[in-house]
């Protein structure tokens, strides 16, 4: 599935939705639908926020099921980010007069299996994030 949006601020919740909707064929419970929609809510925001700055842009979102995983990939072709390390710790943010938390990396690692993010500055950023869906059942 892929969907791309303007990179307006209220494009986020549909894009949170869609996603959502997407992967209710692995049946999750509520808490790994909330996990997932929390951190695709905060790479989305990111790439309108960071990525575009105020400027307009598209925001792809690509999602794809192999077998009871998901795999979620925010894009965006905006200015890029200059220390990916850097930009991960938790409460850092570039935006401070935004009254930002700079905690969206951080939600992206707690709330999925895993996390990665590619980024060149002045070409844009790709966050790749995936989660095992029936995982907690299994338990």
């Amino acid at each position: 599935m892929k969907l791309v949006i303007e990179s307006l601020s209220e494009n986020e919740s549909f894009a949170r939705t869609v996603v959502a909707a997407y992967i209710t064929r692995l049946d999750p419970t509520l808490e790994e639908l909330a996990d997932v929609k929390t951190a695709v809510s905060e790479a989305v925001t990111n790439s309108i926020i960071h990525g575009y700055a105020g400027k307009s842009g598209e925001v792809e979102i690509v999602c794809e099921i192999h077998g009871q995983e998901v795999m979620v990939e925010v894009v965006d072709y905006g200015v890029g980010i200059i220390d990916i390390e850097k930009a991960m710790e938790p409460l850092y943010t570039t935006k401070p007069e935004w009254e930002r938390s700079g905690m969206g990396f951080a939600f992206m690692e707690a709330f999925m299996d895993s996390l990665e993010v590619y980024s060149e500055v002045g070409k844009g950023t790709r966050v790749v994030m995936r989660k095992e869906i029936g995982k907690e059942q299994e338990k």
